[in-house]
């Protein structure tokens, strides 16, 4: 079994990099914006977020999540039953694609990476009840204090007004997973915006 690091301890993010280095499978909590747990393999370490190529409790590829470092509270590596993770990942021919290099060390860095590899993005925004909500978009442009993302709605359809994200209430940021690349692909391309809107509403 994997050892356990709570949340606060000495070394979990040299942990992470070290399960990094050697593809080690990992689990991690973050018990203050969900319930559950996340795992997967690391794909770089950062000095404000770390990248987490997900796989699902059905053994599926969920894509890439890059997350805040204070937001873990426990963290197990290697997983428990990494063995069987593994071998049953094999079996299917599932094999998570990490990228080469991704910037972490900042949000900015992290949500202009993710605009550029992926043609949609989940946005994990704080909430006033601590616990994260996900918007899904593609990335619009950037400024100062935060950006502009076109939000897909539930019903896969593009919003026609730009809503805007502060840099400082974005926990989590996801890429490639499987909801919402059905998402995009069943809203196809993106309209034109309504240019009589400023650019500074809120996700829907």
């Amino acid at each position: 079994m994997g050892k356990i690091l709570p949340f606060g301890a000495r070394g979990a993010r040299a942990r992470l990099r070290q399960a990094h280095h050697h593809h080690q499978l990992v689990r991690l909590w973050r018990g203050r914006l969900e319930q559950g747990s996340f795992c997967g393999y690391v794909g770089g370490v950062g000095r404000e977020f770390f990248l987490l190529r997900v796989i699902g409790d059905n053994l599926t590829d969920e894509g890439l999540y890059a997350m805040r470092h204070r937001d873990i509270t426990g963290l197990e590596a290697p997983e428990a039953h990494h063995r069987f993770i593994e071998k049953a990942l094999a079996i299917r021919h599932v094999v998570p694609e990490l990228p080469c290099a991704f910037p972490l060390d900042a949000v900015n860095d992290v949500v202009e990476a993710a605009g550029r590899r992926a043609p949609v993005m989940g946005v994990h925004v704080d909430s006033e009840d601590d616990n994260e909500v996900c918007y899904i978009g593609r990335l619009l442009d950037t400024e100062d204090d935060g950006f502009n993302l076109q939000e897909i709605d539930a019903d896969a359809h593009w919003l026609r007004e730009p809503s805007f994200f502060a840099w400082d209430e974005v926990s989590t940021v996801s890429m490639d997973d499987p909801y919402a690349s059905a998402l995009a692909a069943v809203a196809g391309t993106a309209p034109p915006l309504d240019q009589s809107d400023d650019g500074r509403g809120h996700g829907s």
